[in-house]
């Protein structure tokens, strides 16, 4: 999917919702632990049930790695239920030397068909730049993000330029491509930075995590993050698909999912 079918498909459901299917095969409902595919079943009720509010979805590839080659199953099953107007994201961050990258690429977007990955950057520029190669598909390269530990490395500061890591990563990757290809993670919970993240990368979209059970503010991430035409990809999982364990879950995943999104239509309609 590129940049502009992207942004046709905001515009159409006045959304930027993406929803996490970070399936917890604990967590699903018991009724559903009898099925041939427990895990499938579950995804595909919470995508009927959500597939008009949202513009991407997002499995967490080690909820599905973790059950070993059922779970695989289960995730391209997901995937291929998905419909090819929906953008595809692989939470796998992934990011390693040329050649390993290289097979990474190939797994996700020929075999596996997603529309974009998310990559580690630590590596440098040969660690990236297969991801790249590959026509109409994003790399989301994590950025900053909001986890207890982000403090760690990522606002270490440079003796050159003085900027923190996280702003170098940005800048330096800029380099390697252009906004076309290339988004960043950027978390939710720290709103004010995402302003000072926009100034760095104007045109680029952002994905951000960490709405509704993260602590999350989806009117401060829109108020500093939106550009001309949104530039953001906003992820909830826990809020929407865990709205309920029993047998009206995807009802109330529905609901939660379309309170998030007339959020959205009204936040879109203010600000662009």
């Amino acid at each position: 999917m590129n940049r502009t079918q992207l942004f046709e498909q905001i515009k159409k459901k006045s959304s930027y919702l993406c929803v996490g299917l970070d399936t917890d095969v604990d967590k699903i409902p018991t009724h559903l632990r009898s099925a041939a595919d427990p895990v499938f079943e579950f995804n595909k009720q919470i995508i009927d049930a959500t597939i008009d509010l949202c513009v991407a979805y997002k499995p967490n590839i080690a909820f599905y790695e973790a059950l070993g080659p059922k779970g695989w199953e289960s995730l391209q099953k997901t995937l291929e239920y998905i419909p090819k107007d929906v953008f595809t994201i692989a939470d796998a961050k992934r990011g390693d030397i040329g050649n390993t990258s290289a097979l990474y690429a190939k797994a996700f977007f020929e075999h596996m068909s997603f529309d974009s990955i998310t990559v580690a950057p630590y590596m440098g520029e040969d660690s990236v730049k297969p991801f790249l190669k590959f026509k109409n598909k994003w790399v989301i390269l994590l950025a900053h993000t909001s986890n207890p530990g982000a403090d760690d490395f990522q606002l270490l500061q440079s003796t050159g330029s003085g900027k923190k890591l996280y702003e170098e990563v940005i800048l330096k990757s800029q380099q390697w491509a252009t906004p076309d290809k290339l988004m960043y993670v950027v978390g939710a919970t720290q709103a004010e930075k995402i302003g000072g993240i926009r100034v760095l990368a104007p045109d680029h979209f952002f994905l951000v995590p960490g709405i509704g059970a993260q602590g999350g503010d989806l009117a401060q991430v829109s108020k500093f993050g939106m550009n001309k035409q949104c530039g953001l990809l906003v992820n909830s999982a826990r809020n929407i698909i865990y709205a309920s364990s029993d047998k009206d879950f995807a009802t109330a995943a529905k609901s939660e999912a379309t309170k998030v999104r007339n959020e959205m239509e009204n936040l879109l309609n203010s600000l662009l």
